[in-house]
């Protein structure tokens, strides 16, 4: 008996994996261009991965973290839009933006539905014959147990970099005793209002390895445990893997997001307080016990340097993708960022630092493999500095192209705000080329863009108010 043909592809819904704040604007993007998206998340309720930082407040303020097709969608459901002017947590963002859209986009979105392989339908990834005319074909699993094959005409990854965060390793593995040490290693920004959480640090020696916002709001909010009641003894050793130089607490002044430049002068407070020492040219090696007897670790760089013994260690390293289920597919992907090699050349940190890339869609995104994207925080492999803003635009880019209007996919809809700071992080050998002027024109916004408008110095501020303080994100 032949075997049954393929459904025709138009007829099938557009998967999108993750109901992240990406996931679920590029939902709303679909519906918006008469597309049916069907949206899988592996956890139990939307924003999942964002309700892990949900102690965490962001550095852009409510009118840079919804996506105008969203609020379409979110208007005849009563929803009322948050005081566009203030910082959410992620929790906040969670809780009143995340869970309402994907509550107004029903049985569209999909919990506990974990994607375990994308493939074209009977063709692995070595066949060409008839592959492009082939659907796609999504494997799930559920939180059941129960397994699932379904057909798309097109695919949309948008599961975030958040489940795989970088080792504290400078060459990109596991430092030698990293693992051994896992009940004293964390991955996260720690949540000091947790009890637990508080307890596990007040007092204690803490070492923070990394430099960009995540390790900005750690030592901030280290910073400010040890300047309470309960935190007498509370210090951090901040481990940089390059030197010091002026762009180190990022844009300051002339970072147009205010809150971000906050941010950095809180953690350059926290240094200049004598709440945390600053550690740097120090690429780890291994974590070892010291000899003491004292149950405390030693970070050991690569030049055989030997830190001062601490209790625990915060490694905010970056976060890389999981691409593990996409490896039937034909993906483009640059050899040092793991983005779509038409997107990493304008956000490669061996060339510029800057917070902000040229707005950029389906075209910067597409892979060999026709139908696939890869979105968001994916799209931008181990490279820094995106911003929710960044993913909007690209979804709305990708509905355009898979609804055939490629004249609105090419359009730029979107003027980012410039961090001021530009430079190579990842020359970390050499700070000096962190001073680039902000004027030098790596990170410039679109020659027909409007002037952005001039926003107020940061400022220090208290951490825990609704102030753009704890900010880490977006």
């Amino acid at each position: 008996m032949p075997a049954t043909p393929a459904p025709p592809t138009g007829r099938l819904p557009v998967v999108i994996v993750g109901a992240g704040p990406v996931g679920l604007a590029a939902a709303a993007h679909l519906l918006g261009r008469d597309l049916d998206p069907l949206v899988l998340e592996a956890g139990e309720r939307a924003g999942a991965a964002v309700r892990e930082w949900a102690h965490v407040r962001l550095f852009s303020t409510w009118s840079e973290i919804t996506a105008p097709a969203a609020e379409k969608l979110l208007a005849p459901t009563g929803w009322v839009k948050p005081d566009l002017t203030t910082y959410p947590t992620g929790g906040e963002w969670a809780e009143h933006y995340l869970q309402p859209l994907a509550d107004a986009l029903g049985d569209r979105v999909r919990y506990g539905a974990r994607v375990t392989g994308v493939s074209r339908t009977g063709r692995d990834r070595v066949v060409d014959a008839e592959r492009a005319e082939q659907p796609f074909t999504v494997h799930v699993a559920y939180a059941d147990g129960r397994e699932e094959r379904i057909l798309a005409r097109a695919v949309v990854d948008a599961s975030g970099t958040w489940s795989t965060p970088s080792p504290a390793g400078a060459d990109g593995l596991p430092a030698l005793g990293e693992r051994a040490a896992a009940d004293r290693v964390s991955y996260r920004v720690p949540d000091l209002d947790d009890p637990a959480t508080r307890a596990r640090y007040a007092g204690r020696r803490t070492a923070v390895i990394g430099s960009g916002a995540s390790a900005f709001t750690a030592l901030a909010a280290l910073a400010s445990l040890a300047k309470a009641d309960d935190g007498t003894g509370t210090h951090t050793t901040w481990i940089l893997r390059r030197g010091l130089s002026g762009s180190t607490f990022g844009g300051g002044s002339a970072d147009q997001l205010p809150a971000r430049g906050a941010l950095g002068l809180a953690a350059k407070a926290a240094v200049d307080e004598g709440h945390a020492d600053a550690v740097t040219g120090f690429r780890t090696r291994a974590i070892e016990h010291a000899d003491d007897g004292s149950g405390r670790l030693v970070l050991v760089s690569e030049d055989g340097r030997r830190l001062d013994p601490v209790d625990e260690i915060v490694v905010l390293t970056g976060l890389r993708p999981d691409l593990s289920f996409l490896g039937e597919l034909r993906l483009g992907l640059d050899e040092r960022l793991q983005a779509p090699v038409g997107l990493a050349p304008l956000i490669d940190p061996n060339q510029h630092s800057c917070g902000t890339v040229y707005p950029h869609g389906a075209n910067e995104l597409a892979h060999p493999e026709p139908g696939i994207y890869l979105v968001g925080m994916k799209s931008y492999g181990r490279a820094p500095t995106f911003l929710a803003l960044t993913g909007y635009e690209q979804v709305r880019s990708v509905a355009a192209a898979l609804a055939g209007d490629h004249e609105a996919a090419a359009r730029v809809e979107l003027v980012l705000p410039e961090t001021g700071v530009c430079g190579g992080a990842g020359l970390f050998d050499q700070p000096q080329a962190d001073n680039t002027p902000a004027d030098t024109g790596c990170c410039a916004t679109p020659a027909a863009a409007e002037p952005s408008p001039v926003t107020p110095a940061p400022r220090l501020i208290q951490l825990g108010t609704t102030s753009p303080s704890a900010s880490g994100c977006c």
